[in-house]
């Protein structure tokens, strides 16, 4: 190939290190920069919290009013207690642990014990599916989850929780927290691939410079999740913080425009030195 493209720029510099490149990492170093990452986008025709019809009162970055309808609507659907001032933290994904879900079974002790809720719908490796279940039955009205996949319920899930958590240790791009960013549903995830390259941080500074879209963490640990999550419940408990936070993160672009600029720059620059 004259050029080799994946779907962010970190994972596209992850590919070539021995840990995520699977063996390829040196023929992938030895392509150099014929290695590019452009990030996937989202269709924003689909995911509008302004436009979805799927929801119970839709709203946006100009009037959120909507949305703490929508979590008391998703509260309600679950089975968990319509309490408003619950952090309320949710989950779509494959249930495996490529995708960091053992991470958050390790961390809901704390998590719960913060007050906060938890929402999981998902299917996957069999084990975590019973844990998941298990939970939810350990903790009635604080834990409620779904076996499966239904695109509608997801819509309502992003709509209505207050964070959406993507703790992969591994993602070459990642769409759920582009989701959850447009709709005001902060992502708190793992720093790698997309995900790094997605959200930023909530740190003291970037909260201050008003660049702050999420929260993430470094290792894959219990223990680096649970900070993460403690920082999390902690800004939730500020509301002007989080509304804020809420604001910056529906005002990222993440369209198809920008990815297809992307790889209609990196068409026409392949087709000159070939040319050539």
């Amino acid at each position: 190939a004259n050029r080799i493209t994946t779907v962010s720029p970190t994972y596209a510099a992850e590919i070539a290190t021995h840990e995520f490149g699977c063996g390829l990492d040196g023929v992938i170093r030895g392509r150099g920069h014929d290695v590019s990452g452009i990030l996937n986008g989202v269709d924003g025709d689909i995911w509008d919290p302004a436009k979805d019809s799927g929801l119970v009162a839709r709203y946006s970055n100009e009037d959120l009013s909507g949305k703490p309808r929508c979590k008391k609507a998703l509260q309600s659907e679950v089975g968990l207690a319509t309490q408003p001032d619950a952090p309320l933290f949710g989950v779509v994904s494959r249930l495996t642990s490529q995708k960091g879900l053992d991470l958050v079974l390790s961390a809901l002790p704390g998590l719960l014990r913060d007050g906060a809720q938890l929402f999981v719908q998902g299917t996957g490796e069999p084990v975590l599916e019973a844990a998941f279940l298990g939970a939810s039955r350990a903790h009635p009205g604080q834990v409620a989850v779904r076996i499966g996949y239904d695109e509608a319920l997801a819509h309502r899930v992003i709509a209505g929780c207050d964070s959406i958590l993507v703790p992969s240790r591994f993602e070459p791009c990642g769409l759920t927290q582009l989701y959850g960013l447009r709709y005001g549903t902060l992502p708190l995830v793992r720093r790698v691939g997309g995900l790094a390259d997605t959200v930023v941080d909530a740190s003291e500074d970037a909260v201050r410079t008003d660049r702050a879209t999420g929260f993430s963490f470094e290792a894959a640990t219990p223990a680096a999740l649970e900070g993460a999550l403690r920082r999390a419940v902690e800004a939730y408990r500020q509301p002007q913080r989080w509304r804020q936070l809420m604001l910056r993160a529906m005002a990222q672009d993440f369209s198809w425009g920008g990815a297809a600029s992307g790889y209609m720059a990196l068409y026409e620059t392949t087709l000159r030195g070939a040319r050539g």
